[in-house]
């Protein structure tokens, strides 16, 4: 179905997406097809090649089975409570209507300024020439959540929400934020047909 090249491609676009963008919010984007329709599907399962990956792009020592043990139980409780409030209920057997995976991206994010980076290319203020030089550089933790919602082994919804991780995040934020992440994401699920 996947081949990890589509995984690290999907890493660096959600990577390239985010690095340098600090929030304190979170920020989500959803995307799907216009073709399917989404008032037709009444079932789903994980998808049967397991519920997702983590994948972390920190440091050579980052364990992300580890995460994982931790962050799937969530991720997957959440997913559940939050599929059945739309209608959909889990396959028991057969074939289900839409398989459900998700992605948990951890990267590490930069943001930096510079002296004179706010002013005119050309300063006609009569400003002594001076060279550019680092004032302000922010080194940040960031998470991401790709939620892949498919039919028939093609992606038909796709949500993702980023979202700084803090330093020193107790375990209960971090879950909080899981959960609040799905929760954004599935708010705009299903789509709201277009005119």
């Amino acid at each position: 179905m996947r081949k990890p090249p589509v995984l690290i491609g999907l890493l660096l676009a959600v990577s390239v997406l985010f690095i340098g963008t600090v929030h304190a919010k979170m920020k989500v984007k959803v995307e799907s097809d216009p073709a399917f329709d989404f008032t037709k599907p009444q079932t789903w399962s994980w998808d049967d090649k397991g519920a997702g990956r983590v994948i972390m792009a920190r440091t050579a020592s980052d364990d992300p089975e580890e995460l994982k043990g931790r962050a799937e139980p969530v991720i997957k409780d959440i997913v559940t409570t939050e599929l059945a409030k739309r209608k959909l209920q889990p396959a028991g057997t057969g074939t289900p209507d839409l398989e459900v995976t998700y992605y948990l991206l951890i990267t590490v994010g930069m943001n930096a300024q510079y002296m004179g980076q706010f002013l005119p290319s050309v300063a006609m203020w009569g400003l002594p020439p001076f060279n550019a030089a680092t004032q302000a550089v922010n080194v940040v933790e960031q998470g991401s959540l790709v939620l892949d919602i498919m039919a028939d082994n093609k992606v038909v919804w796709r949500g993702v929400a980023q979202a700084e991780i803090k330093p020193g995040m107790t375990t209960e934020k971090r879950r909080q934020l899981i959960q609040d992440a799905v929760r954004e994401l599935l708010v705009k699920y299903p789509p709201k047909p277009k005119k």
